[in-house]
């Protein structure tokens, strides 16, 4: 048996060829899986459970299949999905995680993150994650209508690309300072995150760093079973 991880999904109607390749992972990767962890930005906008996203619908679905086979499910908050709440998690049987956590298997421990919270360099993002992630704040969001609330959400996104078009691609990968405290902070040796798109595996002076891709033109994930750490990747069809 193993254990899968993947991250930044990315999924919307604009986009239905990852939606099927996605649950063609699901049918064919989940036969001999203990587990799989999703580390956030699942879907490329969730404001809230009440979400009617064509594509939430048919993972959900996916999702409730796989947990009642046995394969246990656990999601982290992204930066595009942290309005994914208990009624997503109750109808899917997922468990939510917190945004640091420790997984263990076959007596090894890895830490796994979105990783957002590492691009310390990134200060105009961290400022704005850490306003719009504060308790009143998405309780005042979830207050207003669904429309306007996805109305907003595809405004911020417009606006996060435009500001990223403009900043450093160094500032908006992971500072190896912020790394090497969590992983200290955690004593672990091996750190599995998303969020920089930018897939990989990386050497620091607490151990490794293995980074999943966003779900583009490749499907990314990782996959753990009693003989290693495996990023793995295949080959996402448009059509079909």
């Amino acid at each position: 048996m193993a254990i899968l991880f993947i991250s930044d999904l990315h999924l919307s109607p604009e986009r239905p060829e990852v939606t099927r390749a996605f649950l063609r992972f699901l049918e064919d990767q989940t036969n001999s899986t203990e587990a799989l962890f999703i580390l956030g930005d699942l879907f490329e906008a969730w404001v809230g459970d009440d979400d009617n996203c064509p594509a939430g619908a048919d993972v959900q679905q996916a999702f409730k299949q796989l947990t009642d086979k046995g394969v246990a499910l656990f999601i982290q908050h992204g930066n595009r999905d942290f309005f994914l709440g208990k009624r997503f998690m109750q109808a899917t049987g997922a468990t939510l995680l917190a945004d640091e956590h420790l997984v263990e298997y076959d007596d090894q421990t890895v830490l796994v993150m979105h990783g957002d919270t590492l691009c310390t360099d990134d200060t105009d993002y961290i400022r704005f994650r850490r306003k719009i992630r504060h308790p009143i704040t998405k309780f005042c969001l979830q207050l207003l209508p669904l429309k306007y609330r996805q109305k907003l959400a595809s405004n911020m996104r417009a606006k996060s690309k435009a500001a990223n078009a403009n900043k450093p691609s160094e500032i908006m990968d992971v500072n190896s300072v912020a790394v090497d405290r969590v992983m200290s902070k955690h004593q672990v040796k091996t750190l599995i995150h998303g969020h920089t798109h930018r897939p990989n595996r990386h050497q620091h002076k607490q151990g490794e760093r293995i980074v999943l891709g966003d779900w583009h033109d490749k499907g990314w994930y990782v996959k753990w079973d009693t003989s290693d750490l495996q990023l793995k990747h295949f080959d996402i069809e448009v059509s079909g």
